[in-house]
């Protein structure tokens, strides 16, 4: 029972004393939770030595976080609210391209390890920006709605990227990996589409006698989160798509009403183990030897990507303020860029070096950007 006591009661500790101090400072509790992976991992204390097992439970905490996130917002009814994120998504999609093909003939990289950079450059945190438009309060507002619907669509490209990353590794072209993914949002569209003036959706009496039963609560609601999660990961969607469309649904449900106060101490736990083992795979004797090549890299990363993102929204109309804080939200790589950079070097297709780069490059630019939106947004 120590083994399994001690570095649980060293977390909560070391989780704790971070957020305290950033609750001074005024700054997110999610710079807590990678910091405190820094100090307890295989680099400083060495309380845990496998990110990857602490990694695969945080992911249950993304599932519920992006669940409570589609159940917050409603079905865009306006084609504004739909183009714009398309374009939007679109134009990224080639400043990506073309930015990475610029950096990796500088450094006269492969073309393989090219595409793979432009890969990074157009994920983005859905975590990360997602708490910042719910703190700002700008989840609801119209551009709230396009960067979420950005992220949305950055899911949606997890499976060609996926697909890529197998053909070049060897396993050969699965036909059915891309057009299952597609038959299935078209599904999705039209069922979105016959929802979007519903405002309640009717149900069985049996989910109605659920809600004067907790424990009943608990189970039913992390089966309909994870068990949506786990139906998009087989037909080759994230699993995150799949729980943030379960939230949608849900939250046309009034007699749903009770999941929010069953699920929310579950979010909160699971979120912060994800967010610690981010912290676990920043390898310090690494970044310590290569210091300068990475800090480089991360600067390059938060400044061209808010670069990027700021001019897309302001050619899209939106006022420079609106557009330099998109930019600013936007400027981090996500955690399907280390999901990437994990399988391109299990399927060796990047080397060591590259690897252990682009993920110190990832997970820097994770923590440093939730300090850049801070500063930008003080700044605006």
């Amino acid at each position: 029972m120590n083994t399994l006591l001690w570095p649980i009661c060293l977390l909560c500790f070391t989780t704790l004393g971070m957020m305290f101090l950033l609750k001074k400072l005024k700054q997110p509790y999610l710079i807590a939770y990678i910091i405190a992976g820094i100090v307890l991992g295989p680099s400083i204390l060495k309380v845990f030595t496998k990110p990857d097992e602490i990694e695969i439970i945080g992911e249950i905490g993304i599932l519920l976080m992006m669940f409570f996130l589609g159940t917050e917002i409603n079905v865009p009814d306006n084609r504004s609210l739909l183009v714009k994120p398309v374009i939007a998504q679109g134009m990224k999609i080639l400043l990506s391209i073309a930015f990475a093909f610029l950096v990796g003939n500088i450094i006269e990289l492969s073309f393989k390890s090219i595409i793979l950079i432009a890969i990074l450059f157009v994920f983005n945190s859905t975590a990360v920006v997602s708490e910042f438009l719910r703190k700002h309060n700008t989840l609801k507002t119209a551009f709230g709605l396009t960067i979420l619907n950005m992220l949305i669509l950055q899911d949606l490209l997890l499976a060609p990227v996926l697909t890529l990353l197998k053909v070049w590794s060897g396993s050969g072209f699965d036909f059915w990996s891309i057009i299952l993914p597609v038959i299935v949002c078209i599904v999705i569209f039209f069922v979105f589409k016959k929802i979007r003036n519903s405002r309640e959706i009717k149900l069985w009496r049996f989910f109605r006698i659920i809600g004067n039963d907790h424990d009943l609560q608990v189970f039913m609601g992390l089966f309909i989160c994870l068990g949506f999660g786990l139906f998009a990961e087989v037909i080759g969607l994230s699993s995150a798509l799949g729980s943030f469309i379960a939230g949608i649904l849900v939250g046309r449900i009034n007699v749903f009403n009770w999941l929010e106060r069953s699920l929310a101490s579950f979010k909160v736990f699971f979120v912060t183990l994800f967010f610690v083992s981010i912290g676990l795979r920043i390898d310090i004797s690494y970044l310590y030897s290569n210091y300068q090549l990475i800090f480089l890299g991360t600067l390059v990363v938060l400044m061209s990507n808010s670069l990027m993102s700021a001019i897309i929204f302001r050619l899209l109309k939106y006022n420079w303020k609106d557009s330099w804080y998109g930019g600013a939200l936007l400027s981090q790589t996500g955690e399907f860029g280390i999901l990437a950079l994990s399988i391109a070097y299990k399927a060796g297709i990047i080397e060591y070096g590259l690897y252990k780069t682009g993920l110190g490059i990832t997970c820097l630019s994770l923590l440093f950007s939730t300090i850049w939106v801070t500063v930008l947004k003080k700044i605006i």
